[in-house]
């Protein structure tokens, strides 16, 4: 490895952990904003996705420049390709902490405050991902990206239990569909940063170990359905 090329990972390496104290602090004011149906910090939200949408062009940049100039191999390669990816991920999460911001503004409009399902466990789940996937890429170790990868299915369920609260909710008093449907929209946000955050946890799992994990849940199940088909 030359001189140059230690020096252009290591400054890869600053950019993306800037990019992920970003995204983190981002997504923190906007759970806030929605505490609080605080639509000043729900402003705020939207003006530093901005910086978030330059960083993570700016990584991007830094991969494929790296890619090109030094044709890295083996676990550098594979660090790169991770990077690539997750950079994309911590992006999307950044993409969703802004509409949680936009559906706090939605709120804001409504003299109703009350939940129909467990938000507050919902926003603290989904920082908590977000918060061990980062930290297993800093740290480069794969036990909080695998407890990251069991939390994922819990939020799903979370989801599927607001869908059908919320659906309830419309039928008992259907003027509140425009208030209850932007609670709706807060749910899939944080479903979706949790899938964002199980994918971050799925490349540290790569870099780290080489190991793929994605979809090993629906290889096993295939193979356990074929096993028993056979029986």
């Amino acid at each position: 490895m030359t001189q140059h090329f230690r020096v252009a990972i290591e400054q890869l390496k600053k950019k993306i952990l800037h990019l992920t104290a970003m995204v983190e602090e981002n997504l923190l004011t906007a759970v806030k904003s929605i505490n609080l149906r605080d639509s000043g910090l729900a402003e705020t939200v939207v003006d530093n996705d901005y910086e978030i949408d330059k960083m993570e062009v700016e990584v991007e940049e830094e991969c494929l420049k790296i890619l090109a100039l030094h044709q890295p191999v083996a676990i550098d390669l594979r660090f790169i390709i991770s990077v690539l990816k997750i950079n994309n991920d911590l992006e999307r999460i950044g993409d969703e902490a802004v509409n949680i911001a936009m559906r706090t503004t939605e709120l804001a409009r409504w003299d109703r405050t009350d939940v129909p399902f467990n938000l507050s466990v919902m926003l603290r789940l989904a920082v908590r991902m977000v918060k061990r996937s980062t930290d297993a890429l800093i740290a480069m170790e794969t036990s909080d990206a695998r407890e990251v990868c069991f939390a994922d299915d819990e939020m799903d369920e979370y989801h599927k239990e607001t869908y059908r609260a919320v659906q309830e909710e419309i039928k008992k008093d259907p003027k509140y569909t425009p208030y209850l449907i932007s609670l709706l929209g807060v749910s899939r946000s944080l479903e979706r940063i949790a899938d964002h955050a199980t994918n971050i946890a799925e490349d540290v799992i790569y870099m780290v170990n080489g190991e793929i994990i994605r979809h090993r849940g629906k290889f096993l199940d295939a193979e356990r359905e074929a096993d028993s088909n056979k029986e």
